[in-house]
């Protein structure tokens, strides 16, 4: 086992073919025919020693690189001086027009101040775009897409990547002039199946056309698009952080290229890490928000009140136990227990029909026990370079078809306890039955990753009709590296109830969460950069200064005493107000 490596992969390389097969999430970026894994690197120096060990390199912006590598070159992979720390690819999930008034974006879009997103760019990486529909067309027919990376459809990548076909403003400009919808389609194969991309699109930059008097334009309505479809490397299509990772390092790529200020859109996440921005994918956006003309938008997640979280103080001679209920049917799942590493528990586990292991040792490489009809995986983490925190995983795997259905407990028995404190995640409940949740669950901390990355705008989401915070969305505070003290996150709420937002095939639907909240907060930066770069306002009105204008014109909502808040940050978008000089309300 190398310390290179992150835990979840040591213990995935530890594991046998089987049980890989089983587990939801060890198998998550290996493919099992050709023996190869998909790795994200951090390095320093230069990718030469690496290419000669691995399949292909994608080298992306400020050290970071995404590998394909045979299972058996990984321990030299981690020999290498250059490479600091290893990952491997976790799945991610998914996450207008009161919501426009509501978030003052309307009265910005009128004069005096006209904006409208002219001359900046919005980077949409999700399940792709209609690139047909007309809400992101111009007035006289052609796109307003500057480039669409498809990352399924082999063929022709971008310069310097290595999968995927990139299909350019030109090319989509082309297929809209013919009037055969096959000949369209064979110009520009790309298709937003699930239909989520478009919306996000949508209410960050459609621009209402095939709404009566674009009553559902969205926040930038002329700003240009680049968007990237993540690739669907498993059945239940959901991407993985490295199709995240390769989609923004293309954006803002193509950013720097045409020369145009960014903001960059995420509507995904999941719930494994420390939650305290160190896993390499937080680490990335933090590190490329600092480049360019950049703002990174994030939604929170939809985990609030999903039972997914549980925490509490461990002491010095009192057992804790926690309570897990798992529903019928369900498969594999995983539970991540973190805590500080100076304090020593042993950790035992309980089976609904009452047998209990024995204390899990503390000892570096995996453990297995068989509960009934469940074997349970285990792994206890060191601390990585990054963090003070260590980590004790347990996948639960069926010997049969399902995992044992009841409630479960876990059991945290003190032998030195300094600090005491704990946290632990289970899965998006996504990837879970209804009702496989913690019986006493702790709603805070259930921002996904990677909505934990410090230098990125955090966007929680709130019902624009009842102007009440969602229950669904995901709430801070935010675990910092090193200390227990909460950083504050979310940064601020936008509309995520009911939101209208334009659908494959075109018309328009309702949608809910925090993915349709974060397009307006992506938008509105947009309307600011423009405000400040393009009109010559502020040229330096990007990155963490637009994120502090963000703060200062968000409103408070009433039925708070404490502002900022772990619900709602610093409170409501408004982007009116965030203009300096304007009157806050």
């Amino acid at each position: 086992m190398s310390q290179k490596i992150e835990n979840l992969l040591n213990l995935a390389l530890a594991a046998d073919p089987d049980e890989r097969m089983r587990s939801e999430e060890l198998s998550v970026g290996y493919d099992a025919k050709e023996r190869e894994w998909e790795l994200i690197i951090r390095y320093s120096g230069n990718l030469d020693r690496v290419r000669e060990i691995a399949v292909s390199v994608t080298e992306l912006l400020n050290g970071y690189a995404v590998i394909l590598v045979s299972e058996e070159r990984i321990g030299a992979l981690a020999a290498l001086p250059e490479v600091e720390f290893i990952e491997k690819p976790k799945s991610i999930y998914f996450q207008a027009d009161v919501g426009r008034q509501t978030s003052c974006i309307d009265s910005v879009q009128i004069a005096p101040y006209a904006l409208t997103g002219q001359g900046i760019l919005i980077g949409v990486v999700d399940s792709g775009i209609d690139w047909e529909n007309p809400d992101f067309r111009n007035e006289d027919g052609t796109t307003r897409i500057a480039a669409l990376w498809d990352q399924t459809i082999s063929g022709n990548p971008p310069r310097g990547y290595n999968s995927g076909t990139e299909y350019t403003e030109d090319e989509i400009n082309r297929a809209l002039a013919e009037t055969d919808p096959a000949v369209r389609a064979g110009i520009v194969q790309s298709r937003d199946v699930s239909g989520h991309g478009t919306a996000v699109a949508g209410i960050a930059a459609g621009n209402g056309s095939g709404s009566e008097g674009r009553r559902f334009r969205g926040a930038a309505p002329e700003a240009k698009l680049v968007v990237v479809k993540m690739g669907i490397p498993r059945k239940d299509g959901f991407p993985r952080t490295t199709e995240l990772m390769l989609g923004v390092d293309y954006v803002i790529r193509k950013a720097v290229e045409v020369r145009m200020p960014v903001a960059v859109n995420l509507s995904f996440g999941n719930t494994y890490g420390s939650h305290d921005g160190t896993s390499l994918v937080e680490r990335f956006l933090n590190d490329i928000a600092d480049t360019w003309k950049t703002v990174i938008c994030v939604g929170s997640g939809n985990e609030g009140n999903s039972a997914g979280h549980a925490s509490g103080t461990v002491g010095d001679e009192e057992e804790e136990v926690v309570e897990l209920g798992v529903q019928q049917r369900q498969t594999s799942f995983s539970v991540q227990i973190w805590k500080s590493y100076v304090d020593e528990m042993d950790v035992s586990v309980a089976a609904p029909f009452g047998k209990r292991s024995g204390a899990l040792r503390e000892i570096l490489g995996p453990q297995r026990i068989i509960l009934d009809g469940t074997e349970l995986l285990i792994y206890y983490g060191e601390p990585k370079p990054y963090s003070v925190r260590q980590e004790i995983y347990i996948d639960f795997i069926p010997v049969g078809s399902y995992v044992d259905a009841g409630v479960w407990q876990i059991i945290l028995t003190p032998r030195r306890i300094v600090d005491g404190t704990y946290q632990m995640w289970l899965p998006s409940q996504a990837a879970l039955n209804d009702g496989t949740a913690f019986l006493t669950p702790d709603s805070s901390f259930t921002l996904t990753i990677p909505s934990t990355a410090e230098l990125v705008i955090t966007a929680a989401a709130y019902d624009a009709y009842t102007f009440s915070y969602a229950d669904f969305s995901g709430r801070g505070p935010l675990l910092t590296a090193f200390e227990e003290d909460g950083a504050v996150k979310p940064d601020l709420a936008a509309p995520g109830v009911r939101i209208n937002a334009p659908v494959p095939g075109g018309g328009y639907r309702e949608f809910s969460g925090t993915s349709f909240a974060v397009p307006f907060v992506t938008g509105s930066a947009a309307l600011l950069m423009e405000w400040g770069i393009v009109n010559g306002n502020d040229a330096y009105l990007y990155g963490e200064k637009v994120k502090a204008y963000l703060r200062r014109g968000a409103r408070q909502l009433p039925g708070y005493d404490t502002w900022p808040n772990a619900l709602l940050g610093y409170g409501a978008l408004c982007v009116k107000a965030s203009l300096p000089g304007e009157q806050r309300t």
